[in-house]
């Protein structure tokens, strides 16, 4: 029953569609849900804007953390890029040392410091692995002294620096040639004492090994002419006959990455000569035995 009277109203509204009244009828409906469609659109369209601008926003702080990503790692490597530039700019100065010294030297690298109120002590990675002996003379670029060998093993070197106070060096001050002995300080500069008080010694006046031989054999423990630093204050007395300057090492001694170990250069006593009668000369079997480096009266170890 119900679905005769649906189907009859139905091809009624078809029969009347056509008429003036039922036109007007439909305009008058369709301007009502005008609004309410556009709103439904405007409604629509802002909730499409809201999804697209999450997205946005969403692609763009991926994009940001792959930039800051990029970013982290150009920064990791231009580090890199400056460390090893250093590095070459180290290296380089010290292939310049090598070309300009006449003597045989050894590269190698510093891996610990010994700093304390005492000491002064390096280490470094290369030992008789490498030819390098007790006492052997260590300078760093521009041919600076750094100090001498105090300690070696197979591969490695400790270096006792002029900075130490068990450190002694003849030093000649190159303006006047007076000569005095370069004793090292900790946190400060070297000291130059028994100048002799008739030599003029003037601010910034350079010092270097002096590299005299002490005689009855003794040589020199460091070569003539290395550069030990310049002088930064003087202390005169009017009733000594002696006096003392203050001198700023050539090399940062705390700082230092790469230094050459000179080792053709033999200073120091002379070796002990052998008896006639003792085993080693007989050749007995067995009884050969290596003569050690005696230790640099300027370089003696503390008791």
């Amino acid at each position: 029953m119900l679905y005769a009277i649906l189907m009859a109203a139905g091809l009624l509204l078809l029969a009347l569609s056509g008429t003036a009244p039922m036109r007007d009828l439909q305009i008058v409906v369709g301007n009502m849900l005008t609004p309410a469609q556009s709103a439904l659109s405007g409604a629509t369209r802002s909730v499409g804007s809201i999804f697209g601008a999450l997205s946005e926003i969403d692609q763009l702080q991926a994009q940001n953390r792959a930039l800051e990503q990029q970013n982290q790692q150009l920064q990791v490597e231009n580090r890199q890029l400056q460390e090893i530039r250093i590095q070459n700019d180290q290296l380089s100065a010290l292939l310049g040392v090598q070309g300009s010294l006449n003597y045989s030297t050894v590269a190698a690298t510093v891996v610990s410091r010994e700093v304390s109120q005492y000491t002064r002590v390096i280490t470094i990675d290369a030992g008789t692995d490498r030819g390098i002996a007790l006492n052997d003379v260590v300078v760093a670029d521009g041919g600076a002294l750094v100090g001498s060998v105090w300690e070696v093993g197979s591969d490695f070197s400790r270096i006792l620096l002029i900075s130490d106070t068990r450190s002694t060096v003849i030093g000649l001050i190159e303006s006047s040639r007076a000569t005095g002995e370069v004793i090292g300080q900790l946190g400060g500069a070297l000291v130059m004492q028994d100048i002799p008080a008739t030599e003029r010694v003037n601010l910034n006046d350079t010092v270097v090994t002096a590299g005299i031989d002490l005689g009855n054999g003794i040589k020199s423990p460091f070569p003539k002419g290395l550069l030990i630093g310049n002088i930064v204050d003087v202390q005169r007395d009017p009733n000594a006959v002696v006096q003392t300057a203050f001198i700023n090492p050539a090399s940062d001694l705390d700082k230092l990455e790469y230094v050459l170990v000179i080792t053709d250069y033999h200073g120091g006593l002379p070796p002990a000569p052998s008896s006639s009668g003792s085993p080693a000369a007989s050749g007995a079997p067995g009884a050969s035995v290596a003569a050690l480096p005696l230790p640099q009266p300027s370089l003696a170890p503390a008791p």
